[in-house]
């Protein structure tokens, strides 16, 4: 459906932190094409541990005949810095030594994920962007976006996320990153360090992304008698061991750094007067039981972004029904653009 694309920067890019990257790249997918008026790009910003190919992670929303159509749109979905996806992070060549940079790559914050894509969006030409949309981080990064260039986008998805980081999300990070660095491998300076903690690391954050409805639903036992052995564990090894397949523990470490991070009224006066900011057409969308990000941080941000539409799903599958309950999500969307 479309290959990966490199984009290499010949501009300095300046962190948050004071810190300068130089020559970073930046791993995309696009799909479709620009229609006459250029006016009919769809952005899309991807969750944690996702790559820049979003028709294979959100099955059911891009495709011939899905909301995001490549007949009718121009869709961009790029990797963010600090991944292992093909976009400068933590495995990538420091250019200072010649050797990776491991732990010693610098700390990142949401807008520094938002400054490489907009060096990616000056490279592409795009000087308007009709939807910019994305779940979780993803949220966070199309909400910082919307704030820094209002005129860009003239809609706006935020799913699943609040206008910061809460403790309670903070916390699970934390205890994803004592995983970490309880394997000893973890402070090696090589590709495959760590990986063990990696496993335990997202045992803690597949907790968060569900609740206890779904796992009493799918991993119930019909052997009462047991004692041993039981489907929930070796649910959480399996996913711990997939995410251990395709990720590496040290852009594990930075993205979570970087997700706690997330504050769009840092520097800015708080969040209320950092959303109001946001000039976008925009949707809210909430899922009955996220733990992870409470309802009540998108009925907030609805109340805080100027006209912005909160609308919420029932799913079962908690803060992971973004990525699982495409037709409701398509549904939802559609009507905000009806309205």
């Amino acid at each position: 459906m479309s290959d990966l694309k490199t984009f290499k920067s010949d501009k300095p890019l300046v962190l948050e932190s004071g810190k300068i990257l130089n020559g970073i790249e930046v791993a995309y997918h696009t799909y479709g094409q620009y229609n006459p008026e250029l006016n009919n790009v769809i952005w899309i910003c991807h969750a944690l541990t996702a790559n820049s190919n979003a028709a294979d992670w959100w099955p059911g929303m891009i495709g011939k005949g899905y909301l995001f159509d490549p007949e009718k749109h121009f869709i961009v979905c790029a990797n963010v810095l600090g991944s292992c996806y093909g976009t400068t992070g933590p495995l990538s060549i420091n250019p200072d030594t010649g050797k990776p940079w491991y732990l010693s790559f610098p700390a990142l914050t949401v807008r520094d994920l938002v400054a490489a894509h907009e060096l990616l969006r000056a490279h592409l030409g795009i000087h308007q962007i009709h939807t910019v949309v994305g779940g979780s981080i993803g949220a966070h990064q199309s909400m910082e976006w919307a704030i820094i260039q209002p005129e860009l986008f003239s809609h706006l998805i935020i799913i699943a996320a609040g206008a910061c980081y809460t403790p309670w999300g903070i916390a699970f990070n934390e205890s994803q990153r004592l995983a970490l660095q309880a394997d000893p491998s973890f402070y090696n300076d090589s590709a495959d360090a760590g990986q063990a903690g990696l496993i335990a690391a997202r045992s803690v954050a597949l907790i968060s992304y569900r609740n206890f409805i779904i796992y009493n639903k799918t991993q119930a036992e019909e052997d009462t008698e047991k004692t041993a052995d039981f489907k929930a564990s070796s649910y959480q090894r399996y996913q711990g061991e997939k995410l251990m397949r395709r990720f590496h523990a040290h852009p594990y470490y930075t993205l979570l750094n970087t997700l706690d991070s997330h504050n769009v009224g840092r520097g800015r006066g708080g969040i209320e007067k950092a959303l109001a900011c946001i000039k976008a057409k925009t949707l809210v969308l909430g899922i009955t039981l996220d733990f992870l990000y409470g309802t009540h941080e998108q009925i907030s941000l609805a109340q805080q972004i100027p006209g912005a539409v909160f609308s919420e799903i029932d799913s079962l599958y908690g803060h992971d029904g973004f990525l699982v309950e495409s037709e409701k999500v398509t549904k939802t969307i559609n009507d905000f653009y009806s309205i």
